[in-house]
């Protein structure tokens, strides 16, 4: 236990980096209720004086009296006249001794053995947590920091904080959805698709897989069979297999899914129409008006996932939803590639029926998304600042596809990619005898972050030639430098090999 005048542990409790992302006020805050929950301080001991502590920490002495007197408010620490701040006795009462020690338990119960369905182990993950860090990442579907509009979208955050805005959102809403979000899908991100919908046929949900699991909940089970492209999104795949669906591969060409390939007795078809995931290559027009009407003719339900779709593209296509008549299309549309991934928003649009039943669904799952992030949403669209970010990726994308196709064709001429007009990816084909995951691993020890293709399809471990690089979160100036590190690091692996 600390005494008071022991200033090298108190410098050790106090520990404070103007790299942190948190104000230092916050951090002092952090500290103080960290080392009171892990009993680091008795409530018989005074902390040091705001000067001293101040002195200690190199910051003013009124960042610490704003930080003590927070600590006063919430509880956790009291002041007595002049004798300084103590812990709040209260906060240490019924703690143990051993409750920051916790030793890990042995699985008592075999839960594999009890689990109903047979869950898929989740695939290698294919970042690291310091991407961000590295000196080319050809990573798909992070953000750019440097494009990300923090003054706006934190401008939108203190509007959604105001004391009105929070009487509106912080009651608990049961199953209903924000309802300036709502009309801003509706008005702002569907249109740009072709859609026109009530706001009875909208959904928000927690991103857009969020959104294929409720649907696989709600309409798929044993006896379902889905069609989905092959290559094609694999966090889809294992999500209708969790619902207990049989998954049918469909071939995937340079025009897109082959709707002939598609069996007859398939209940649901999966495609991303407008950028194919992962191949970037759009689904020919003829092929679109085939799979509207094979579902009509065979009683199947077709969910679009509006993948990659937001930007401007150069030669821009309508959602199939946009063109259905049947209701049989179900559009999954989210804002991770645009906005944020880690907001988590998405939507569902289909008919006013099942999404009264997706409603009802969510309501056990969790009610509803964060009613504040919501509104701070809601906002960021209506004050035009989604549209301007819009314009600003889809800018900075289309230079940054252009750089990564020339840097290809000089550095990896062997490599073969698909011909997609646009998205934030390129998918590469490579030569015989290539393996993507030792190339993978190589590059990385080079700084340079890829993707093997191989986990997009049906039987990973017999496709090791294909290679997903994303241009989302890579400046321009670094893409070539980036290609000539991964050609060097493929020129070594040949040569070993």
């Amino acid at each position: 236990m600390v005494s008071r005048n022991d200033s090298a542990i108190w410098s050790g409790l106090f520990r404070i980096s103007a790299d942190s992302g948190q104000t230092l006020q916050a951090q002092i805050r952090q500290a103080i209720v960290a080392a009171i929950l892990d009993r680091q301080i008795a409530a018989s001991l005074p902390l040091p004086s705001c000067r001293v502590l101040a002195e200690k920490l190199g910051v003013a002495r009124g960042t610490v009296v704003l930080a003590f007197q927070q600590l006063v408010d919430q509880g956790f620490l009291i002041a007595k006249e002049r004798r300084g701040h103590f812990v709040n006795p209260e906060f240490v009462t019924g703690l143990g001794d051993d409750a920051k020690r916790t030793e890990p338990k042995a699985n008592r119960i075999d839960w594999g053995a009890r689990r109903r369905i047979a869950s898929n182990e989740p695939p290698e993950s294919v970042y690291q947590g310091n991407w961000i860090k590295a000196p080319y990442p050809f990573v798909y579907g992070q953000f750019d920091p440097a494009l990300f509009p923090t003054a706006e979208w934190r401008e939108c955050n203190r509007m959604a904080l105001a004391v009105l805005e929070i009487r509106n959102w912080a009651g608990d809403v049961v199953d209903r959805d924000d309802p300036l979000l709502i009309e801003q899908i509706q008005a702002r991100l569907l249109p740009r698709r072709g859609i026109f919908a009530n706001p009875d046929e909208i959904i928000v949900t927690l991103g857009a897989q969020h959104a294929l699991y409720m649907l696989a909940t709600l309409l798929m089970g044993r006896r379902s069979k889905v069609a989905m492209e092959e290559p094609g999104y694999p966090d889809a795949r294992a999500i209708f297999r969790l619902s207990g669906a049989d998954v049918a591969p469909v071939p995937v060409d340079g025009e897109g899914i082959v709707p002939d390939a598609i069996p007859d007795d398939a209940g649901f078809v999966f495609v991303t129409p407008n950028h194919h995931c992962p191949t970037m290559v759009p689904l020919a027009e003829d092929r679109r008006q085939r799979l509207l009407d094979d579902a009509e003719k065979h009683d199947r339900i077709i969910i679009e996932d509006g993948y990659d779709s937001q930007l401007v593209d150069d030669s821009p296509q309508q959602a199939l939803k946009s063109v259905d008549r049947s209701g049989r299309v179900v559009y999954v549309g989210s804002m991770s590639k645009t906005l944020a991934p880690g907001l988590r928003i998405g939507y569902i649009v289909a008919d006013a029926g099942l999404i009264a039943e997706l409603r009802a669904l969510r309501r056990y799952m969790l009610r509803h998304p964060p009613a504040n992030n919501q509104r701070a949403v809601a906002l960021f669209l209506s004050l035009g600042h989604h549209e301007a970010l819009v314009r600003r990726l889809s800018t900075a994308f289309s230079e940054r596809r252009t750089k990564l196709a020339e840097s290809i064709g000089t550095w990896l001429p062997d490599w073969q990619p698909a011909v997609a007009p646009g998205g934030t990816s390129l998918w590469l084909k490579g030569p015989a005898g290539t393996n993507v995951r030792n190339l993978a691993n190589d590059a990385a020890e080079r700084g340079v972050l890829v993707e093997p293709g191989n986990r997009f399809f049906d039987q990973p471990e017999k496709q090791s030639r294909f290679m997903r690089l994303g241009i989302s979160s890579i400046a321009l100036q670094h893409i070539e430098p980036g290609i000539r590190e991964l050609a060097q690091a493929a020129g070594r692996l040949r040569a070993a090999a």
